[in-house]
């Protein structure tokens, strides 16, 4: 086994990520698992509509995600993917620290998981505490401790996820999300079908889906040749570098749930909207998912690789590209999401127990998000310039600005806007966060520079995006009956997205932003 896992690591040392390649992939699966998303969410939506069932599991389930974007997503995540790839990239006791990493967190998370349990009617509280006067907080509390076990298993999938991308292989990190929403999928059709309460269903098919995310990525890694040994945790001084990296980063963390809170307090005092909040999270959610994740995940080994090494001029080459991908996927994204709002939501949920009013308050909550989508994407570039560094701590004061600021607009404004304050808060504190840690990469040198190809770009990458706007503007102003017509909503969507596609395209071309040659070559290198 230790010759298999030499050869490995050779391989890895002698083909590095590309970054492009890399996107590709882990954004090719990213789509298709926010594509069965959106299959699931329309289930949802039809079955369960706005109600009260419907609010319980958002918030239920909204626990253990939160709690995974704090644990898998955050401070596990990255303090030990470039600790970890430092590692591979010597060749020396990857293995070794990646069995002690997950045995200690997975015994971590298992306390926390049986000390949380007793504590979910405060989570729930903390949650949502508008429910408090109704059955929605019981029925929560219900759902919370069935779905909660679901942290320790993405936790888990987390972690070995991030070997694989260390030594560059993306596709089944990519793809075990997607066995998240398949399962949700079946699970809503059955209900249906069968009878049962779906929301229950649901909450029971959360940690099943977990273990089998789990699975997926275990088995790629042993197909790899990476062994993690399941051992007594104990607490290695390898081990104490990773925590004394994590706890800012879990910090942060935390910091950007307490936003994710500040926004549910507020919709939970006013019927349906948590729901709302919901669907339109998930609608930005696709773009962030697709391009701002899989940058981020891609980058972050990339770059500690290259830091290792002393590449000035690959760090930097690496951060321009990732940069320009973000911006010529994520603009056009926003803007279609802002100026279509109500015709993507409309066709999309607008059936069975969601009417048009829900839908109608949808689209502006969607519209104020996508205002904040490009700040949130390019977040996931600029964000691994510190963690590549082991820098957890700026993000974490960056964050706490951010909250404040989050704070003090859903709060402010919620008296005079209403449940629409929550997302006002999430867009203005997603921009204020970017600019901070634009501004802190400043001081980093050169390879956080903008390079002469990314700066000669912008400006067309810029006119573009108004050129496409102005298409879809104009297109869903003259031809808006369609959209609300039976017969012709699905076409008159799916023409409009297709229009505002080739005619971006086309633009990419046309001005030389993106050349065929650039495309064939990065799918190439797949």
């Amino acid at each position: 086994m230790h010759q298999r896992t030499f050869l490995v690591q050779n391989d890895t040392v002698k083909k590095p990520i590309r970054l492009v390649a890399g996107f590709f992939t882990y954004g090719s699966w990213t789509l298709v698992s926010r594509v069965l998303g959106f299959i699931r969410d329309i289930a949802f939506a039809a079955i369960l509509g706005a109600g009260p069932i419907a609010e319980a599991f958002v918030v239920a389930f909204s626990l253990p995600n939160m709690f995974r974007r704090l644990f898998a997503e955050g401070a596990f995540n990255l303090a030990f993917v470039p600790m970890y790839s430092k590692k591979l990239e010597s060749g020396s006791g990857e293995e070794e620290f990646a069995s002690e990493a997950f045995s200690a967190i997975g015994g971590f998370l298992i306390v926390f998981t049986v000390i949380l349990q007793a504590a979910m009617p405060l989570l729930v509280l903390a949650m949502a505490s508008g429910f408090l006067s109704d059955d929605r907080f019981d029925t929560a509390i219900m759902f919370g401790r069935i779905t909660f076990p679901y942290v320790i298993f993405i936790s888990l999938a987390a972690l070995v996820a991030g070997m694989l991308g260390a030594s560059g292989r993306f596709a089944a990190a990519a793809a075990a999300p997607t066995l998240l929403n398949l399962t949700f999928i079946a699970t809503l059709f059955l209900s249906d079908w069968v009878g049962w309460n779906a929301g229950l269903a649901l909450s029971w098919a959360t940690p099943v889906a977990g273990v089998a995310q789990l699975a997926l990525v275990w088995v790629a890694a042993t197909k790899a040749g990476m062994t993690v040994r399941i051992r007594r945790p104990r607490l290695t001084p390898e081990l104490k570098r990773l925590a004394v990296i994590a706890v800012p980063a879990a910090l942060a963390g935390g910091v950007g749930q307490v936003n994710l809170l500040i926004g549910r307090q507020v919709a939970s005092f006013f019927d349906g909207a948590v729901a709302w909040l919901s669907y339109a999270d998930r609608l930005y959610q696709l773009p962030l998912g697709v391009v701002g994740i899989a940058i981020g995940v891609v980058l972050l080994p990339d770059l500690s690789r290259k830091l290792l090494n002393g590449d000035t001029a690959g760090s930097k080459n690496a951060f321009n590209r990732a940069t320009e991908v973000v911006l010529v996927f994520s603009l056009p994204a926003a803007a279609a999401l802002a100026i279509a709002a109500f015709p993507i939501v409309s066709v999309l949920f607008e059936r069975g127990q969601f009417g048009k009013t829900d839908s109608s308050a949808t689209a502006l909550a969607l519209a104020i998000y996508a205002i904040g989508l490009p700040a949130f994407v390019l977040q996931k570039v600029f964000q691994p310039l510190y963690f590549a560094r082991e820098d957890t701590r700026t993000p974490l004061r960056y964050a706490v600005v951010s909250m404040v600021v989050n704070a003090a607009v859903a709060v402010g404004l919620a008296g005079s806007v209403g449940y629409l304050a929550a997302a006002i808060g999430t867009t203005l504190a997603g921009w204020a966060m970017l600019l901070l840690l634009w501004r802190g990469v400043r001081g980093m040198g050169e390879a956080t520079k903008f390079d002469d190809r990314m700066l000669s770009k912008f400006p067309r990458i810029i006119l573009a995006n108004l050129a496409m706007g102005f298409l879809l503007w104009a297109a869903s102003s003259q031809y808006e009956s369609y959209f609300h017509e039976s017969g012709t909503r699905y076409a008159a969507l799916a023409l409009l997205v297709m229009s505002g596609m080739a005619v971006y395209g086309a633009l990419l071309v046309i001005l030389r932003i993106w050349t065929v040659d650039d495309l064939r070559g990065a799918l190439r290198r797949r």
